[in-house]
């Protein structure tokens, strides 16, 4: 064997025992990630089947005003409780959404970290309030459909479910290692398949045992690789350590979302009477796009009117809209054009991780999260059919295979253990463990000679 052919087994026996060590780590939560989000993938017809008598009415004639409707929900909230937003029809048979936060609530969707809210009940662009309830209003007569709180929803419940197995976000940290080592598995996956001299890559036809595992396991893992890339990174982004570091290189390269001017505010100067809900309402819809739009009312006699989208499945409409309370001028809009690339590579790939594109992005989720289980149950197939009775079963490592990868190599690993501190503290570790078996094995190794 020449060098070159030499150096090629050291490095790919080296990537072998990585990859062995990411599916390791990953697969226990790997496998309930990817069951927990194919069950969140169908939300949209579990829900139309959960919520249909809450989500739509039977249209008549004329809508009576939207203030009409924001008043019901007042009779039936929580005293104490404060609108939080309002979604009004988009169709003619959808119900009124008027959402309502608890004093002093706790956002669980606005950031991660579950800090209180201020005494004005937050405004996020997008989420609830953690105990936060919604109101559902017929449109036409103003007659409550019923109400639910915005935790029992199935879509939330899925939600958590698949990010924090119903726990708090001192749960989330698994999550995020498993997508960690789940970003290693791929990148040593691909380097492990990718086609050398005469090989095509594909599986071929007619391989049977451990050698047809070995073909469909990587053909299968490379082949929805793009969508594990987007799958990943999406998920990464709201992560906690992760999610702060991509962040934080966001905003430095300059990719932060457009900054909303400081200071805007209303003036009755000139004005009639503070602008109601259906007025706000009028307003929003000859500025925005043609997509359901959430409405957040002043919080003070001085503050603005916000509205935004309310319907994430068409990124391309996303708008953020403030206006004066009392003319409806608008003081601040950004719609798609005014978005970073990172914003709207973002604005697409989150709504495309949770399947909210329609059929054809549940049925590419759905095959995706079937080749992740074949994946990782060919994976442990083909580990218990190399695995020699009374050893770990470890793909061996060549002599030198740990000095064997290239600048290159050595510079991707530290790149991604800089974005997901979780990778570092776990490969830190992996390392001591390497340590540890090494001496063990030279320690057998010696007493054999002996």
């Amino acid at each position: 064997m020449d060098d070159a052919a030499f150096l090629i087994a050291r490095r790919k026996s080296l990537y072998w025992r990585i990859h062995f060590w990411a599916a390791l780590i990953a697969s226990p939560f790997a496998l309930l990630a990817t069951l927990t989000g194919i069950l969140y993938v169908f939300t949209p017809q579990i829900e139309a089947r959960l919520y249909q008598h809450l989500d739509h009415v039977v249209p008549q004639a004329s809508m009576l005003p939207l203030d009409a409707a924001v008043a019901a929900a007042e009779l039936t909230a929580p005293r104490g409780w404060a609108v939080q937003h309002v979604v009004p029809p988009f169709q003619q048979d959808d119900a009124v959404q008027v959402a309502f936060a608890p004093p002093g609530g706790v956002d669980e969707h606005a950031g991660h970290g579950g800090h209180a809210a201020p005494a004005t009940p937050p405004r996020p662009k997008f989420g609830l309030p953690a105990q936060a309830i919604i109101v559902y209003v017929n449109p036409y007569d103003a007659r409550v459909l019923g109400s639910l709180a915005s935790s029992e929803r199935f879509g939330n419940w899925a939600k958590k479910l698949h990010s924090r197995l119903l726990q708090n976000d001192g749960w989330r940290w698994m999550i995020e290692l498993a997508a960690s080592w789940l970003m290693v598995m791929l990148v040593t996956g691909v380097v492990l398949w990718w086609p050398r001299g005469a090989q095509s890559g594909l599986p071929k036809r007619g391989a049977r045992g451990r050698n047809g595992w070995r073909q469909w396991h990587a053909f299968l893992g490379v082949a929805l690789g793009i969508v594990s890339v987007v799958i990943l990174t999406t998920g990464l982004t709201w992560s906690q350590q992760a999610g702060g570091r991509i962040r934080t290189l966001r905003d430095v390269s300059g990719q932060a979302p457009p900054p909303v001017p400081r200071g805007l505010h209303s003036s009755e100067q000139g004005a009639g009477g503070p602008l109601d809900w259906q007025d706000a309402w009028q307003v929003a819809r000859i500025h925005a796009p043609a997509i359901a739009v959430q409405l957040t009312a002043p919080a003070s006699q001085d503050d603005v009117w916000r509205a935004t989208m309310a319907d994430r499945s068409q990124p391309t409409l996303r708008f953020d809209l403030q206006f004066d309370a009392y003319s409806g001028k608008p003081l601040y809009y950004a719609g798609w054009e005014a978005q970073t690339a990172f914003g709207k590579a973002t604005t697409i790939g989150i709504p495309f991780h949770r399947g909210e594109f329609g059929w054809w992005n549940q049925a590419l989720l759905l095959l995706f999260g079937a080749s992740v289980l074949f994946s990782l149950v060919s994976g442990w197939v083909m580990f218990f059919k190399r695995r020699l009775p009374g050893s770990l079963g470890l793909p061996k490592l060549l002599p030198g295979a740990w000095t064997s990868p290239s600048a290159l190599a050595w510079l991707l690993a530290a790149a991604m253990c800089a974005l997901m501190p979780l990778l570092l503290i776990s490969a830190c570790m992996l390392m001591l463990l390497e340590l540890v078996l090494a001496r063990w094995g030279a320690r057998i190794g010696r007493a054999r000679l002996r």
